[in-house]
């Protein structure tokens, strides 16, 4: 049976694991009863966000079963079929660098809209199918038309992925269902340990402040240690910022 698992992130910045099924099928009514289920386990709220690859199937379930959940596409999945999708193309490398400076660095909804327009006519990609569907699709895997939301970070499965190698340690193929129970507790007991030591260390000890801040310090009061050393990246980023004026 297919494996499956809901991934989120903790205040520690660590995957956490929110749930897993078993499938023997991946169709569309086979996932609507998987999240009416997950979201019977989580106490009837659903998540403001998922995050998944582009299955047809899936989609159709979340819209069903999380119709005010926000759904998101994995990019990474996007971008590895460019080499697929337009690899016969003769500008292959300039339409690949092009692509990828436009879904990154876009600041705006409008200048990803003016950028894609000369992006298709720069190289006479109208009657490109799949560039059709992603650009009719731009709301669920493009960063700018997603920043309004909050994604924990993430805009790919990677979590997913790496919880399933997680879980490699604790079952195998041959497992068989009353070994996955148990160790599907023993890997839930696994990740609870390191929550656990990390907000032991996150209450007992501190990290110094790299500026004067006083909102660095009140960061440093309410903040684990992971996510403060993220902050502080930037403090530090901030103080050594040099700008100059144009004569």
């Amino acid at each position: 049976m297919s494996f499956g698992t809901f991934v989120g992130v903790n205040h520690h910045g660590q995957s956490l694991l929110l749930g897993c099924s078993l499938l023997s099928c991946e169709e569309e009514n086979f996932f609507v009863w998987l999240f009416d289920c997950w979201i019977r386990c989580m106490g009837g709220k659903p998540p403001i966000g998922i995050l998944t690859d582009q299955c047809k199937a899936m989609r159709n379930a979340i819209e069903k079963s999380l119709p005010m959940t926000r759904h998101r596409w994995c990019i990474w999945h996007i971008t590895k079929k460019i080499l697929e999708k337009l690899g016969a193309c003769k500008q292959f490398n300039e339409i690949c660098a092009d692509m990828t400076h436009i879904v990154w660095d876009s600041r705006s909804k409008e200048a990803f809209e003016s950028s894609w327009t000369d992006f298709i006519n720069r190289f006479s990609l109208h009657d490109n199918n799949w560039l059709v569907g992603l650009y009719e699709e731009r709301d669920r895997w493009v960063l700018i038309f997603l920043s309004n939301s909050f994604w924990t970070g993430m805009s790919n499965t990677q979590r997913s992925e790496s919880m399933h190698s997680f879980m490699k340690g604790y079952l195998t193929s041959k497992s068989n269902l009353q070994q996955f129970v148990t160790q599907y507790d023993n890997c839930l007991a696994n990740k609870a340990q390191q929550e656990y030591e990390l907000d032991a260390a996150s209450f007992n000890t501190i990290i110094s402040c790299a500026t004067a801040s006083a909102i660095e310090k009140q960061f440093q009061k309410e903040y684990t240690h992971a996510k403060f050393n993220e902050l502080q990246k930037e403090f530090r980023a901030k103080a050594n910022f040099f700008s100059t004026k144009k004569a």
